[in-house]
């Protein structure tokens, strides 16, 4: 069936690099490290989505003294990024350590509301300003899946802690609570996620690949995306205009 949301990945994958390149290799290998149980419901396998009862996300943390640890950091791409799904984006890093890390872009909205995505999975929602509110590209990892970072952290099925206020949940029962009125107060909806392997992002910020800075909630929920970028930036002093392929990170 030819659905908004179908439309919408067939787009995000119109952008890919050849899937055998190693870059992607290693992405796709990072998505079935960190995916290790998926249990969909009838509802969540049909047509988009894929909102599953139980969507464990495995990683071990790092400690939060180790150096290499950018859990709750934003990933700024410097102006050669030449993958065509990271350039000019911002990802806000939801868990780092040595087994890879695994993030989120925050500033690629797709052609896709709340309220397609929801018809989609078969859950009413009436709020009208939810309604509205655009789906993301969380990045090139499990398109077709939804993935809720939100504020407060809650009590959910399935969720990955990133602090004591924020979480990333792929349980439906996010998407059931917010239809009700009863969600959490600040939510980004994603299709996909991006991820590396041990080491990869590491290598890439070392390649010039990115700036790093911590993240600011109010840059992250708060600020329409096509701010975000330049206010991350603003976070360093730079803007994109006048950034050179220089790299270094706060």
């Amino acid at each position: 069936m030819n659905t908004p949301c179908t439309r919408a990945v067939e787009r995000i994958a119109a952008l890919s690099t050849p899937r055998g390149s190693r870059r992607n290799q290693k992405r796709e290998a990072a998505g079935e490290e960190f995916i290790t149980s998926l249990e969909n419901s009838p509802q969540g396998r049909n047509r988009c989505g894929k909102w599953a009862n139980s969507v464990k996300l495995r990683l071990e943390m790092s400690p939060a003294n180790d150096a290499s640890h950018l859990t709750n950091q934003f990933l700024i791409a410097m102006p050669g990024m030449a993958d065509p799904y990271f350039s000019k984006t911002l990802t806000f890093i939801c868990e780092h350590s040595e087994k890879g890390a695994i993030g989120l872009i925050v500033n690629k909205p797709i052609d896709l509301t709340l309220a397609n995505l929801f018809d989609q999975v078969e859950i009413p929602l009436a709020d009208p300003q939810l309604r509205t509110v655009n789906v993301h590209f969380g990045g090139p990892v499990l398109m077709d899946r939804g993935f809720v970072l939100h504020q407060p952290l809650g009590n959910w099925s399935s969720t990955l802690k990133i602090d004591e206020e924020t979480g990333l949940t792929t349980s439906k029962d996010i998407l059931q609570s917010m239809a009700n009125g009863h969600g959490p107060t600040r939510v980004l909806v994603t299709l996909g996620y991006a991820g590396w392997g041990p080491g990869q992002l590491e290598d890439e910020i070392t390649r010039n690949g990115w700036l790093t800075v911590p993240a600011n909630v109010g840059i992250l929920f708060d600020l329409p995306f096509d701010a975000r970028l330049t206010a991350a930036m603003g976070m360093l002093g730079l803007n994109y205009g006048n950034l050179s392929d220089a790299a270094g990170h706060a």
